[in-house]
């Protein structure tokens, strides 16, 4: 019975040390030299802060979330495009709709200035 398990306890010990491994080997003989650049802020556009109470800009946020909901509806078109000649007119048509929907949403934002980085 432990003939049948032999190769998945290899894989299992295969997959762990080739995801260890190269991260050991990147963390022994990486350099180690820490510098005022390396060590700032990143990504986020604002140092980080202690206190969760303290204010911070939320720009930042709304134009993620926005490229999110934009960047959702691309997902949409692969399948919809695939399948496209088999639901026909119908399919086109409440396509067309969902876009015009974003279009209006796209506008109505863009109106309120959630586009704008002073």
């Amino acid at each position: 019975m432990i003939n049948e398990y032999l190769p998945i306890l290899i894989f299992s010990i295969l997959a762990f040390l080739m995801g260890i491994v190269p991260l050991l080997a990147g963390w022994i003989l990486g350099p180690h030299k820490p510098s005022k650049e390396k060590l700032a802020p990143y990504e986020c556009g604002f140092p980080a802060f202690d206190d969760a109470r303290l204010p911070f800009d939320v720009r930042y946020y709304l134009v993620a979330i926005l490229f999110i909901i934009f960047d959702l509806e691309t997902a949409f078109f692969v399948p919809w495009a695939v399948v496209l000649k088999n639901i026909g007119w119908f399919g086109f048509w409440s396509m067309m709709l969902f876009l015009g929907l974003l279009v209006i949403g796209f506008i109505y934002e863009w109106k309120k200035g959630a586009l704008e980085w002073e």
